[in-house]
């Protein structure tokens, strides 16, 4: 399909790019971008005035739950749902059923996203055999199979000597590490952050410093094997200064945080709503407003949805016996197009998070409009004003503690290599 995406602003970090503009996409291809483009025989033209065409986002975690966990979620549903939300590409993390930690598991994620989803999807395989956290996989085989890193995510590789072997063969065959950084013993039966709330609902609490730890073990192997690492959804303040300070000493960091990390605090735990409930838990205001400091100095360089879907019957019951996780990926865009309106971030700052820092980090091509590139583009309209109601939800499970906000901003369209997967 060849496109005229027309008088939208155009908002390109890559190219410096800020301006209102078209673009030109032929055979799945950026063709051009430029002022009053001419519309090409037998294009389809999207109008996109006042509204905002940025490279297509990028969710670098997330969870499918496919293979056999697919009563959650599957690779249609949840790439149906990152369409939605404005997203052209995934990385779906290893805790699926089984783990993904051999090239037939790979093989059979990139082979059902390519005939039946509705985005790319990246996947991410294990640092360890089965999660077990004993043996190192074979992250040449993942990673030739189509792997674009490798984490335990969901768990903690708590054997250091094992997690610098694991850095320094990552580094050696080029692919990247995902920390799920958590201090296990810390953590202990806690269910919610450590602090005042935990202590008025009466449930045992995780202190912050479990993952500040963790994050700072890793910042040191990282640091003494001279090997990239990557911090997944950091929460804390003290989380934010060790990654702040090691990346000024010349250490290959990089992290992200997700969007209910900056926008709520442990308060929503209050009536023991388990939608609320996720790991690492939420914390305090003096940590939001870290996050937001670390996004905005640029600590932080990614947003990540972190989406973890679970049924119901999952949700349902107990806060202590509640799974952890929330949906994020038709909530992420408007949440953040929040730190624009507050003064947080500006634009450009937020498609650097959301589309080209993860790109550059995994190296996946993408994040970009100049001309010859992938057409993976995103279309933003940032007036709209709408209701997260969980029958308007593309996910199979609607476990999110935003159901009911009101909302700006959401995705207009999403283009996949010229294809229009998603429109309103």
């Amino acid at each position: 399909m060849n496109l005229l995406i027309k008088g939208g602003r155009v908002i390109d970090p890559s190219q410096n790019i800020d301006a209102i503009m078209d673009v030109v996409v032929e055979k799945g291809l950026v063709k051009e971008i430029g002022a009053e483009l001419t519309v090409p025989a037998g294009a389809k033209v999207i109008d996109a005035t006042g509204k905002y065409v940025v490279p297509g986002l990028i969710d670098m975690h997330v969870h499918l739950r496919d293979p056999g966990l697919e009563y959650k979620e599957d690779i249609v549903s949840g790439t149906r749902a990152a369409a939605a939300g404005g997203f052209t590409s995934v990385c779906c993390m290893p805790n699926t059923k089984p783990v993904i930690d051999n090239k037939a598991i790979v093989s059979y994620i990139i082979n059902k996203a390519k005939h039946e989803g509705f985005c790319n999807v990246f996947p991410v395989g294990n640092i360890t055999y089965g999660m077990h956290g004993e043996r190192m996989a074979e992250m040449g085989e993942l990673k030739e199979a189509g792997c674009v890193a490798v984490s335990d995510d969901g768990k903690p590789v708590s054997n250091s000597e094992l997690m610098r072997r694991a850095l320094e063969y990552a580094r050696g065959i080029g692919i990247l590490v995902i920390s799920h950084a958590e201090e296990l013993d810390l953590v202990g039966a806690g269910v919610m952050n450590e602090g005042l709330t935990s202590t008025e609902l009466g449930l045992k609490g995780i202190p912050r410093v479990a993952e500040d730890i963790a994050t700072a073990r890793e910042v040191m192997l990282a640091e003494y094997t001279n090997s990239p690492i990557h911090i997944a959804h950091v929460s804390t303040f003290g989380s934010v200064r060790i990654i702040r300070e090691a990346k000024a000493r010349g250490v290959r960091v990089t992290c992200e945080t997700a969007p209910h990390y900056f926008t709520l605090t442990d308060d929503a735990v209050r009536g023991y709503d388990t939608n609320a409930k996720m790991n690492p838990p939420l914390r305090e205001a003096a940590d939001v407003a870290a996050i937001k400091e670390g996004l905005k100095d640029g600590t932080i360089d990614c947003i990540a949805t972190d989406h973890a879907p679970h049924h119901l019957d999952e949700k349902d019951v107990e806060f202590n016996e509640a799974m952890n996780g929330i949906i994020g990926l038709e909530t992420s865009l408007p949440l953040s197009l929040r730190l624009v309106e507050d003064g947080v971030l500006t634009l450009n700052q937020l498609v650097d998070k959301m589309s080209v820092n993860p790109s550059n980090i995994l190296v996946l091509n993408r994040g970009s409009l100049k001309a010859g590139s992938i057409a993976d583009i995103t279309v933003i309209d940032p007036a709209v004003q709408w209701t997260v109601e969980k029958e308007k939800l593309a996910s199979k499970s609607k476990n999110s503690p935003f159901l009911g906000w009101n909302v700006q901003g959401r995705a207009s369209a999403t283009v996949l290599a010229g294809k229009i997967v998603y429109s309103v």
